[in-house]
């Protein structure tokens, strides 16, 4: 049996894709623009492409929710790791300084609620986990064979 997501759940994964697209767009869009006359350090142009791409993606999501809950996933996945691996260590060394507090680590976990209260968890396991992956290979169907060799096999 296959449960569907409710349209309440997809309309909950739309203003998501819309959140992350237009404050994305908010904060990053006016860096890419201005990149053409002051240039960013590499890391620095690299890390803005990148999320003008996010977010230019979360905006395509409000129209296909679910087939962008990877971009999502990404989402979560990424900011958990900073949390878990960055910013939990500067806390609790009492070095997380203003600008992180206030951009990254707020951000960050306000985003990961968000992510865990908006992603459909269920559908997640069921078509990501559960869900048999894509072959490797062609498989041949010796039908198929004989077509390509050109041989032809009379109907009984």
């Amino acid at each position: 049996m296959r449960r569907e997501i409710s349209i309440v759940r997809l309309y909950v994964l739309r203003v998501t894709y819309l959140l992350v697209g237009v404050g994305l767009g908010v904060e990053i869009w006016p860096l890419i623009l201005r990149s053409a006359t002051v240039p960013p350090a590499h890391m620095q142009g690299v890390v803005r492409a990148m999320l003008t791409a996010v977010s230019l993606l979360a905006l395509l999501g409000v129209r296909y929710p679910l087939q962008l809950l990877p971009l999502l996933l990404f989402e979560f996945i990424w900011k958990a790791v900073w949390v878990l691996a960055i910013g939990v260590p500067l806390w609790r060394a009492g070095r997380l300084d203003p600008a992180t507090t206030g951009d990254t680590w707020t951000t960050c976990l306000g985003s990961l609620v968000l992510f865990v209260l908006a992603i459909p968890w269920g559908y997640v396991l069921r078509n990501y986990v559960q869900a048999r992956g894509d072959r490797w290979r062609d498989v041949v169907v010796p039908e198929a064979a004989e077509a390509r060799a050109g041989v032809v096999t009379p109907a009984p």
